[in-house]
């Protein structure tokens, strides 16, 4: 859900910006807060929500360079608003994840230099660090992403049994048996629409997969439940090198939940790979996750439930809505993920 920035316009004045990003900084010790000069430019790309790039020239002569997430609802992108299922819009859920979950994690993640909730006037205001790097979708090298896998299994074993404090700090997505059903449910209206251009062998599928999905929630609501980013695709992720080290950043937190850790596994592993590259980062992320105490029997449970959580995105994406059509870099036969994986899991 990609809109060119030519296309947009913001709709915050310049002055107000910086009176409301120098009150924000005040917060922040050793950070000078007097602004000498702002620039602001949009993204080339946004998703949801408009995204600016800040560069925020101080009076002490560094300079701060910043994104500027507009949450608000008038904010929102033409496509996201048309597109993007209205339940899941919850402005607080990606500000609280930064304000009061990230920020005390020490992952890695965007510093969050201050937020802006107002719901009298529909205003809320995320200001981050602009962090280097390249999207991971743009890295070739699959050391790289196994790197990320491993990370992506720290972060999850970190919060396993500790969920629930989370909760009730930021409105997080709960992935329980309620919200599995939802997108079959969905994906089955969007797929009904659409019968008469499938092959009957297909539609048959279909069918018996839905009235079999029952055995898919369970088989998920199984799984320990953990912090996820709910959208752990490579192009919301960053990676920079930084002193041999390597800075693992997931950005977009707006679907961010408790659910199975797995979800973002299937996510990052999700798109044109080798069955040998799909393993190798499926395994760097197991052998992470056993190393920092998961309880899985052996590879063989952990791939069988990873199988699971990648059917459930199929599903999601194919009950997501009836008029999105990824950017094609992002293209992927959700339909005809979700049948393989079925078939591979003995349920249609």
């Amino acid at each position: 859900m990609t809109q060119q920035a030519g296309a947009l316009k913001s709709q915050v004045g310049s002055g107000e910006l910086r009176t409301v990003l120098e009150s924000a900084l005040a917060s922040h010790p050793g950070v000078c807060q007097r602004i000498a000069e702002l620039e602001r430019r949009l993204t080339l790309y946004c998703t949801s929500s408009t995204i600016e790039e800040l560069s925020a020239h101080l009076a002490d002569g560094t300079t701060l360079e910043l994104i500027f997430k507009n949450l608000s609802r008038e904010a929102l992108l033409e496509t996201a608003r048309r597109v993007k299922p209205a339940f899941l819009y919850d402005p607080l859920r990606e500000i609280e994840t930064y304000r009061t979950v990230l920020a005390r994690s020490a992952l890695g993640t965007a510093i969050c230099y201050g937020t802006v909730v107002d719901h009298d006037i529909d205003r809320y205001w995320l200001f981050l660090e602009r962090v280097p790097g390249l999207e991971l979708y743009q890295v070739g090298d699959l050391a790289t992403w196994q790197q990320v896998a491993r990370w992506l299994a720290s972060m999850h074993t970190r919060f396993v049994g500790k969920t629930e404090p989370l909760a009730r700090s930021a409105p997080l997505l709960r992935y329980d048996g309620d919200f599995y059903r939802l997108w079959m449910g969905r994906a089955q209206t969007f797929l009904g629409r659409a019968e008469s251009s499938q092959p009957e062998a297909v539609r048959h599928r279909i069918k018996r997969l839905a009235k079999r999905y029952d055995h898919v929630v369970e088989h998920l609501l199984a799984l320990p439940a953990t912090f996820i980013h709910g959208e752990f695709y490579a192009s919301n992720v960053l990676v920079h090198s930084r002193e041999e080290q390597l800075r693992v950043c997931p950005v977009d937190w707006e679907m961010a939940a408790v659910g199975p850790g797995l979800i973002d596994l299937a996510a990052l592993t999700a798109g044109h790979w080798t069955v040998a590259e799909r393993s190798a980062l499926s395994m760097a992320y197991f052998a992470e996750s056993m190393t920092r105490g998961a309880q899985w029997s052996g590879s063989e449970e952990f791939l069988s439930a990873l199988d699971h959580c990648r059917l459930h995105l199929a599903v999601q994406w194919l009950g997501w809505s009836s008029e999105w059509s990824p950017p094609p870099e992002h293209t992927q036969d959700w339909l005809s993920e979700a049948l393989s994986l079925s078939e591979k899991l003995g349920l249609a």
